[in-house]
């Protein structure tokens, strides 16, 4: 059929793009492997199933493209895409999963995919995305773009809707310090600060740490203003 012939072609006058999946379920793995395997311009050339397997063996393999999951045990999709990033520079990342979360997808977004598919996408839709996120060109899901939208909406104006001291935790959560050490340097107990940690995660919708300093970095509250 001239359709499929058009979807997969058949000749590629240049080399197919290079893919890793990561993704701890192994039957998702090995259905998006038979998917891809249909599409001769595309070549799978490892699978992980977790974020710290998938960042010890990037440099080796390679790739032009990673298509990670959302939600795994260890490493988060964050941390993941942040540490191919660094360990394989111009790889494209594009994220997939069963679900949408608001705070996940900009999260992902801000760590540097550039692509988010939904895992009951068609065939047709995967494929397409894959190729769209290699060539540099962002690609959402119409479920991801409905929630992204909704979220800048909804999203507060930046740390104003911090008080100073919640600020003063952000920027010391950005550095890496512990509740504990956080309670030292600004005298509060490491309770008090647990709960400045809560308000900051809610009132930014945020789900982590790791995206409080995302966020930090994003609007310039690394600086040192604590005292």
């Amino acid at each position: 059929m001239n359709a499929t012939a058009e979807t997969f072609p058949p000749q590629m006058s240049s080399p197919p793009i290079r893919l890793i999946l990561i993704d701890d379920h192994a039957v998702v793995r090995e259905g998006v492997r038979a998917v891809l395997e249909t599409a001769h311009d595309i070549a799978v050339v490892g699978e992980f199933a977790n974020g710290a397997e998938a960042l010890a063996a990037v440099a080796a393999l390679k790739p032009d493209l990673a298509l990670v999951d959302l939600k795994m045990p260890g490493l988060s999709a964050v941390e993941t895409i942040r540490g191919l990033r660094e360990r394989a520079p111009g790889i494209r990342i594009m994220v997939f999963t069963s679900f949408g979360e608001d705070a996940l997808i900009r999260a992902t977004l801000d760590a540097g995919a550039t692509g988010f598919l939904l895992k009951d996408a068609l065939m047709e839709d995967l494929v397409r995305a894959i190729r769209s996120v290699a060539t540099d060109q962002p690609y959402l899901a119409p479920a991801a773009q409905r929630q992204l939208m909704e979220l800048l909406r909804k999203s507060p104006s930046n740390e104003e809707a911090l008080t100073p001291r919640e600020t003063d935790v952000l920027r010391l959560v950005a550095k890496g310090l512990s509740n504990k050490h956080i309670a030292r340097q600004l005298n509060l107990t490491e309770g008090t600060v647990k709960g400045y940690v809560s308000q900051i995660l809610a009132k930014l919708r945020l789900e982590d740490r790791t995206q409080i300093a995302l966020y930090a970095v994003r609007h310039g509250l690394t600086g040192d203003s604590t005292p």
